[in-house]
């Protein structure tokens, strides 16, 4: 075991290895969004298009270097961007050659100001801005192919030059995740600081906040500089200590699941004078327990009427779609409907539960001599079914079954018959015998 436990190592470390020294940064092609001058009500916005070069080096190191600039994207938004954490060079920003399906990118003018929340403004607690803030700012909002990794960084560059540097980036791996009721879930969250900027030795603070269907709530925020939490009132919700201070996982860790944690939960990282922030979702899910009654069903006779009830409990999210099937003795599938069905109930975990009956007329509906019942439930992703066993008896003509009992009826009759007949016959044969015997 010990060997192949190292064997296993080391093929990850070769992996890693040639992940990275085979990586290649990509060309992305984005929306530059800005506020058009005059303000309004709603804002009019200018939307252009645009291209990040991107460069694992330093600025300046020749990324999109002797590449001829589109024809249709102003000299002006084509920008030479270093990324020195390779965030965005990673292969969810990287679609396949020739690929119609491309990332998403947006980059917006970015003003940095102190931070208003209490728990961030320790950092700026000097208020007084320095001039390594005078240059252009940019943030860059990405999401990469098929969801694996949403991204915003915040970008210096020199002013009226356009090769910035990414100076804090915050990214996720998991932009959705699923979990089942009361298990734990970690939420995926890192940053990154370019450590040759000022502002990478004055702290930082994370903060985690919740929101569904337009409310929200802080559910933890942590300060670096005075070392220390801000109060909130959610428990079970905690950091890393070490792996935030020494590789910027900011994942928040939910230690049981429940109904109320399905929504949207926003990472943000500040640095003085600066934030970036991601969203990720978390959906909850949990299949339904299915029973049904009464167990088992009762003989039906024809013309008889019946009632079945499906009860569906213990689910989340609320939508369920649910079904009867019957299946008879040919093996001939009749999909019966969804019956009469009832409101949703929610118990006190927040789950819901639903019930159907489903009324079985014989007189109406075509079951033969009975099958097999099953309630069919659709939830997320799951299906799941409850069956049981329908007998009706005295339908149409004699099984095979049948047929075999008559005709051992009809031969044990004839036999019983036969004697009678044959005892009879004796009997009679005998009387004229004794009297003529009696005569002589």
């Amino acid at each position: 075991m010990a060997g192949i436990s190292t064997i296993y190592k080391l093929s990850v470390i070769c992996a890693c290895v040639l992940l990275v020294c085979g990586t290649r940064c990509p060309v992305l092609e984005c929306w530059f969004v800005q506020e058009k001058p005059g303000g309004g009500f709603p804002a009019a916005t200018i939307q252009e298009k645009a291209l990040m070069y991107i460069s694992s080096e330093p600025a300046g190191d020749g990324s999109g270097a002797g590449r001829s600039p589109p024809v249709d994207i102003d000299p002006a938004r084509i920008y030479h961007v270093s990324d020195q954490s390779a965030t965005l060079c990673s292969s969810p920003l990287q679609p396949a050659e020739g690929s119609v399906k491309k990332p998403q990118c947006e980059i917006n003018p970015f003003l940095p100001q102190p931070a208003l929340v209490q728990w961030a403004a320790p950092l700026t607690s000097s208020a007084r801005s320095p001039l390594y803030l005078q240059a252009d700012w940019f943030s860059a909002a990405l999401l990469g192919l098929d969801g694996q990794l949403v991204m915003s960084s915040v970008m210096r560059a020199p002013t009226a030059t356009n090769k910035p540097n990414v100076i804090l980036s915050v990214s996720s791996r998991t932009p959705t995740v699923r979990s089942r009721l009361g298990v734990p879930v970690l939420l995926d969250c890192g940053f990154w600081v370019d450590p040759s900027s000022p502002l990478s030795g004055s702290g930082f603070s994370v903060e985690w906040r919740y929101q569904f269907r337009g409310e929200g709530r802080l559910l933890l925020a942590y300060d670096s500089k005075s070392d220390r939490y801000a109060e909130t009132s959610e428990e079970g919700a905690e950091l890393n200590f070490t792996a935030l201070h020494q590789t910027g996982n900011a994942s928040l860790i939910l230690e049981e699941t429940k109904v109320r944690h399905s929504g949207t939960y926003i990472c943000t990282v500040y640095l003085p004078y600066l934030l970036a922030q991601v969203a990720l979702d978390l959906e909850v899910e949990e299949p339904p327990s299915l029973s049904l009654s009464p167990t088992p069903l009762p003989v039906v006779y024809p013309g008889q009427s019946r009632t079945v009830q499906c009860d569906a409990s213990g689910f989340t999210p609320l939508t369920l779609q649910l079904h009867w099937e019957f299946v008879g003795a040919d093996g001939k599938v009749q999909v019966l409907g969804e019956g009469r069905m009832s409101g949703h109930r929610q118990a006190s975990d927040g789950t819901f539960s639903q019930s159907s009956w489903l009324d079985l007329d014989t007189s109406r509906m075509d079951l033969g001599r009975g099958g097999e019942l099953s309630c069919v439930v659709v939830h997320s992703r799951w299906t799941r079914r409850v069956s049981t066993t329908l007998n009706i008896v005295g339908v149409g003509g004699p099984s095979i079954e049948d047929s075999m009992a008559m005709v051992a009826v009809a031969l044990g009759l004839y036999g019983i018959i036969k004697v009678v007949s044959w005892a009879f016959g004796s009997s009679g044969s005998s009387d004229p015998d004794s009297k003529d015997k009696k005569e002589k």
